[in-house]
This record gives structure tokens, sequence and C-alpha cells, in this order.
């Protein structure tokens, strides 16, 4: 059984004296900053200059300095800058200012993992992982609750690092809810399985077929649309809320008894083995050889040729008419 952490098995008490560099201000920066801040710890932001991110987060009553100067200053520096530009910007500002005795801390595990990113020994390597995006860290935490969090420790130099682990998750309000623990390896590695095979791709490309597979026998795309993506978010709401199959007591009889007795039709054993081919390629690195390779060649455009088919297709200018037809006032 994995070790879970709540709220009153930790003290924040542990780093209540040190300071803590939050490097980039994006959507997990942001949100992990504020509630930081708002439960009493000594935060600075760590940006490049001149940016919005800079403005902003002054305008929210951050002390903001350069990525350089913030890791100077920090006992504890948080990596939430993009994964991608993780090494560059460790090779170019962090990796001169490091003292003896600095924690390296990151919400992702690859850069470490894969060896992106090589921290020297004399530095605690932590990682605390908000299992939810920047949004709901910061929403839930206003809220007097919080979001989930996985914690890892990879390197102990100090023999105080699960304490400054803890200490961050709590600080960002995870441990409201509970945190567990895991390893830099199983954290990467489910996190990008999960995108991949389940979350992202896997869900994207079922909703995909499942269109077409409407839209081709002759039904009218909008009710297609309405059928496989649509309602979709109700049924995720009611398994992460009540399980799979809390889910199920709660749809009609119908729906059980087809999605109990066809389901297994759609995502079957050969589904699965091809779940286990990409589990492979993550595992062994092939996954994070071709990403790297490609990321290097063709940048943030790495993604272009995919997205530009995505766009084309067929549900997503159906989506826009029938988004726009339930939310007039939206933009996307």
């Amino acid at each position: 059984m994995a070790k879970i952490w709540k709220d009153k098995d930790v003290s924040l008490d542990p780093i209540k004296n040190e300071t803590i560099a939050v490097l980039g201000y994006g959507i997990q920066g942001n949100a992990q900053a504020n509630n930081l801040r708002d439960s009493g710890l000594n935060v600075i932001v760590g940006l490049s200059k001149g940016g919005q991110s800079w403005k902003k987060a002054q305008e929210d009553g951050h002390k903001v300095m350069s990525v350089a100067d913030a890791c100077k200053a920090a006992d504890i520096i948080h990596v939430l800058i993009p994964d991608m530009i993780q090494a560059q910007i460790y090779k170019d500002e962090i990796e001169q200012n490091l003292s003896k005795g600095n924690a390296l801390s990151f919400s992702h595990a690859a850069a470490i993992h894969w060896g992106w990113i090589k921290a020297p020994n004399f530095v605690d390597v932590i990682m605390v992982a908000p299992k939810g995006p920047g949004s709901k860290v910061r929403e839930t935490y206003l809220e007097g609750f919080g979001t989930p969090s996985i914690v890892a420790v990879h390197q102990d130099f100090t023999k105080r690092a699960w304490n400054r682990t803890l200490g961050i998750a709590k600080g960002i309000g995870s441990t409201r809810t509970g945190v567990i623990q895991t390893t830099f390896k199983e954290e990467v590695e489910t996190d990008w399985f999960g995108e991949q095979a389940d979350l992202c791709g896997g869900s994207a490309s079922m909703i995909i077929n499942a269109f077409e597979t409407l839209v081709e026998a002759g039904y009218q795309p909008e009710i297609a649309y309405f059928e496989v993506l649509h309602e979709l978010k109700l049924i995720v709401d009611m398994i992460q809320r009540y399980g799979i199959a809390g889910m199920y007591r709660r749809v009609s009889e119908t729906a059980r008894y087809g999605g109990l007795t066809k389901g297994p039709m759609v995502m079957n054993n050969e589904t699965k083995s091809r779940m286990k081919e990409v589990l492979g390629m993550i595992k062994d690195g092939t996954f994070n050889e071709e990403w790297i390779s490609d990321y290097k060649k063709n940048g943030k455009n790495a993604f272009d040729r995919y997205m530009k088919e995505l766009d084309s297709h067929q549900i997503e200018q159906v989506g826009k008419k029938m988004r726009h037809m339930m939310w007039p006032d939206s933009t996307e």
C-alpha cells in the first residue's frame, strides 16, 4: 500500500524559515506561488525579465527577480517552467547558482528521470506533483480544500528532503485532501502513459472514432456530437466522484446493461495490447527520444501537422457551432 499523508501529519515548521523560489508563473507557477505565500511561507518568483508574467507576478504581490538571482536567494528552487526548456534554463541560470544544501523541486519528474537535468550531489531533489491543473490547485485552496498531489524524494543530501517535500505539499493545500508517496520513475512513466493512452490520446481518439461511426452510418453530425462528446463530461464527472461502479448505478438500466456488455467489445484485449506497446515505448525511452528529437527540430511547431489535421476534422467544425449555440458569449 502506498504511504499517504494528511494535513494533521505534516508541519510547515521545517520550511518556515526557508526561501522558496518559484521559477515560472504559468498556470502551475501562478497557483503554487500564491498558495505557498498565502500559507505564510517566504516566496519569491524567478522569471525572464520583460515578459507579461513578470508584471502579473508583481501585481499579485510577489517579489520578482531574474531566474539567476532567485536561485541565488533561495533555499528551495521550485522549477515550474515548461518541461522542454528546463534543461536549457538549468544550464544557463540555475546550475551555477546552486548552493550546498539547496533543494531542487519539481512538479513533474521528466527532467530528472530522463537526465535532461543532472543535479549535483550536494542538493536535495524532490517532487510535489498536483493531480490537477493549476487553476484547480488555486480554486480548491481558496475554497479551504485542496488538490491531491503525489510526492517523491530522488536525492536526500540534507536528510531533510522529506520535510521539505511535505512542507511544500502542505503549503499548496494538497495535504488537506492527501498526498501519496511515489518515485520519480513511477510518476513520469504513469503520467505519460495516462496522457497518451487514456486521458488525452485515448479518449480523443475514441470520441473521433465514435463520431465517425455514427456520421458514416447516416446520422446527423450534430446529434452524433451530443451523444459521443458532449455527454461524456457528465459520465466522467460521475466516475471521478463515485467510481466506475458508482457511475453504472446512476445511469439508466439500458445504459448500464449496454455499457457492461458491449464496452469490452470496443475496448478489448487488442486495445490493451496496444496500450502495453505505448507503455513499453515510454519505459524504454523510445518516446522520450522521439519527443526530444522532434522538439529540437521543430520546436513548438512539432504539434502543428497533427493539430491542423484535427482542426479540419468534422467533429471540430460541428463542435464550434454546437458550443456557440450553448455558450454564445464564449470565445475559442
